[in-house]
């Protein structure tokens, strides 16, 4: 019965009927089931997911550089940091402004990285502009529908049936090729292959011990996994804020050094870049003024002589006669 209403209203409906229900209950004073709470943001974060992939006309393949795809779609600034190691992401927004700033944490985990800016984007989509020192229950559901929204804007069930195409899903090189096309770790790779009926619970409790790196190695891809470790490991600045200092250079405002900063590389290579590409600074000529349109310099020596104690009198130069 479940299935044949998502079929008739879709995710949307489902999460807007269920955020309803539940705000009703909250109004009759009745407590509400933390179970429910779970359900109704898991919907909402699908339903979000899904929305973002239509509006954007992204489909249910799998998606390319994540960091772009936020910044050209949202007008996001994403940047990727030096962070402690127990921090992933974070999310800012400037209240007097209304700017928003993603940061995630560079590291050797690429599919990890994904996963929470996928996750970062989902606070600024719901724009769950908590407190930091808001811990309570209400925003642990703003997580886990946060998590939602990332697993299933990352990987769609409805993709993952279209990649595996009848197959047996029992064989772990399945499960290779979903975590290689849609660059998620195997622990999402498993929850969307049981959620698309492909998988049994077991199979998926298995496969979620397993890691990127072992797939990678088994199935022939560690190539392609180590150059997307070193490309997640390296800081990035957002590309508003490098365009903005590119056109800087070519007006001749900012030096090349400070493209070489934010990209990292050597000033040489900026130059050479920026040349090949036809970006030349503007110098603006310069205006030299004649002689004789320099005004005559007006100078008060009374004022010289006030410092000095009076107007100096002039030593006398004559030879002084011996007087002896």
């Amino acid at each position: 019965m479940r299935g044949k209403v998502d079929q008739q209203l879709g995710h949307g409906a489902i999460a807007w009927i269920s955020a309803a229900l539940l705000a009703a209950q909250r109004l009759s004073g009745r407590p509400s089931d933390p179970r429910h709470d779970l359900m109704t943001r898991e919907e909402e974060g699908r339903a979000a997911a899904t929305r973002f992939r239509h509006e954007h006309n992204l489909g249910v393949l799998p998606l390319g550089d994540l960091i772009a795809l936020v910044e050209l779609t949202t007008g996001v600034d994403v940047a990727v940091l030096d962070t402690d190691p127990d921090e992933h992401g974070l999310t800012m927004r400037d209240p007097a402004s209304g700017a928003v700033f993603i940061g995630v944490a560079r590291t050797t985990h690429p599919m990890r990285q994904r996963s929470t800016l996928a996750h970062e984007l989902a606070h600024v989509l719901f724009e769950d502009w908590t407190e930091w020192s808001d811990r309570s229950r209400d925003r642990s559901l703003e997580e886990v529908r946060a998590d939602a929204f990332a697993r299933h804007l990352l990987i769609p069930v409805e993709g993952v049936v279209t990649i595996v195409a009848g197959r047996t899903a029992t064989d772990e090189a399945v499960l290779s090729e979903v975590v290689q096309r849609f660059l998620v770790s195997p622990q999402l790779a498993a929850i969307a292959l049981h959620q698309a009926g492909q998988i049994d619970f077991a199979t998926k409790q298995r496969w979620m011990a397993v890691t990127t790196p072992q797939l990678a190695i088994r199935f022939g891809w560690i190539d392609q996994y180590r150059s997307l470790q070193e490309l997640s490991n390296k800081r990035r600045a957002p590309q508003r804020l490098l365009a903005r200092a590119i056109r800087g250079y070519a007006e001749g405002i900012l030096p090349a050094q400070a493209i070489a900063t934010l990209l990292e590389v050597p000033v040489a290579q900026v130059e050479t870049d920026l040349h090949d590409a036809g970006i030349v600074p503007v110098i603006p000529p310069a205006t030299w003024t004649g002689a004789a349109e320099l005004e005559t310099p007006q100078v008060d020596m009374a004022a010289l002589d006030v410092d000095l104690g009076g107007p100096c009198e002039p030593e006398s130069t004559a030879p002084q006669k011996d007087s002896g």
